[in-house]
């Protein structure tokens, strides 16, 4: 017979318990997070002929190309000028985090580690969640498993905002779809204070409104709340005002710095493919060819996928191509497709084909086996 205590303690344990789900969505983040790590060490030692004898140089390996800059923003912020005044092309909520968790770890590196582990954490939760509202079980845990093995998953796991960005973008949408409009919109302003691409969510959330209104026949002034998700992106127009003096100075800094700039997508695919054909060599291959390959994936599954998506997703997809592709040069299109989170609800629908299945999880895990490689040795990997 159980005293009354035992049972208390016994009631109070079972609100901790972790469920066979939540168990099977924290064993495919930590697992392919320790896996990805793990081989990324060894790429490195087996490739560089370099020793790692202390604990930030194996972090160390990791912080290359926008890593540097975030951590940069994190330790000494933004400027007006001098060499570190193009950072402010990169947004702020990111380096804002690792600049609040180095008051712990007094280490921005490994500040980032723990922000992107915590948040590629959530992110397989709310992803898990998210995709149940629609289909099985079996394909909301298939979709994050095609998430968290795609080509370019490392940057789920290392100093970058891809974790962060997309467990902000896809919280957003699951509130929007729970109806608890003041934490979409909440969270929806961060994200647009992370990435720039934040602002399709205001393209793609008002689908969500019209289901609601045809549901219920009748409006919400709570769907207000999803006005604050602009603002994030207000917030960083004030913060280039509050930097320079000009609340436009991250489209000079991109022009001048990175020569990218707003045009028509034919452009961007014309001229990487003439480089493709003028750079057949390595060069070609890692800065061009998947650039455009990535492109056609992503287009592919927009086309293909159309008739299995919400008109949110399908928003969510267009709009996001639209905008990797509407620049002067295709540029890190292989990462950015990572934030099409549809495409891997429509990799899980498909992967009900035996065949289909043992086809992308090969292409998955082999071609991020190689971009893993070139990445820890400082190579171009978007």
């Amino acid at each position: 017979m159980q005293t009354p205590l035992r049972t208390k303690t016994k009631e109070f344990l079972q609100k901790f318990k972790i469920s066979r789900i939540n168990r099977r969505i924290i064993s495919i983040v930590l697992g392919t997070k320790f896996v990805i790590l793990l081989f990324g060490v060894q790429s490195f030692l087996l490739f560089s002929n370099q020793k790692l004898t202390a604990f930030h140089q194996v972090l160390g390996i990791w912080n290359h190309w926008d890593a540097k800059n975030y951590i940069n923003i994190a330790n000494h912020g933004y400027g007006a000028s001098g060499e570190n005044s193009f950072t402010l092309v990169f947004f702020p909520f990111y380096p804002f985090l690792i600049s609040a968790f180095n008051f712990l770890t007094n280490d921005a590196v490994l500040s980032a580690f723990i922000i992107s582990g915590i948040a590629s954490v959530f992110l397989g939760f709310l992803f898990y969640k998210l995709v149940k509202l629609d289909y099985s079980e079996k394909t909301a845990m298939s979709s994050v498993w095609f998430l968290f093995i795609f080509p370019t998953s490392y940057f789920l796991h290392i100093p970058y905002t891809e974790s962060l960005f997309l467990a902000l973008i896809i919280g957003s949408f699951y509130f929007c779809r729970k109806r608890l409009w003041f934490l979409a919109g909440l969270l929806g302003f961060f994200a647009c204070a992370t990435r720039i691409n934040g602002l399709i969510l205001c393209l793609a959330l008002p689908f969500e409104l019209l289901a609601d209104f045809k549901e219920n026949r009748k409006t919400d002034k709570k769907w207000l709340w999803l006005g604050l998700i602009p603002c994030g992106f207000a917030a960083y127009l004030l913060l280039n005002y509050v930097v320079t003096g000009n609340f436009l100075a991250f489209l000079a800094i991109q022009k001048n710095n990175f020569q990218k700039y707003m045009a028509f997508p034919w452009k961007a695919i014309r001229e990487k493919m003439k480089y493709v054909y003028l750079h057949p060599q390595a060069t070609g291959l890692s800065e061009g060819l998947f650039e455009l390959i990535f492109t056609g994936i992503a287009l592919l599954a927009i086309v293909l996928g159309w008739r299995y998506l919400r008109n949110s997703y399908r928003v969510w997809m267009i709009a996001s191509w639209l905008l990797f592709v509407s620049t002067s040069w295709l540029l890190s299109v292989p990462r950015y497709v990572l934030t099409m989170f549809p495409l891997f609800i429509l990799m899980a629908i498909a992967a009900r084909n035996s065949l289909l299945n043992v086809l992308m999880t090969t292409f998955s895990i082999l071609y991020l086996a190689m971009f893993i490689i070139s990445f820890v040795q400082n190579r171009w990997a978007f």
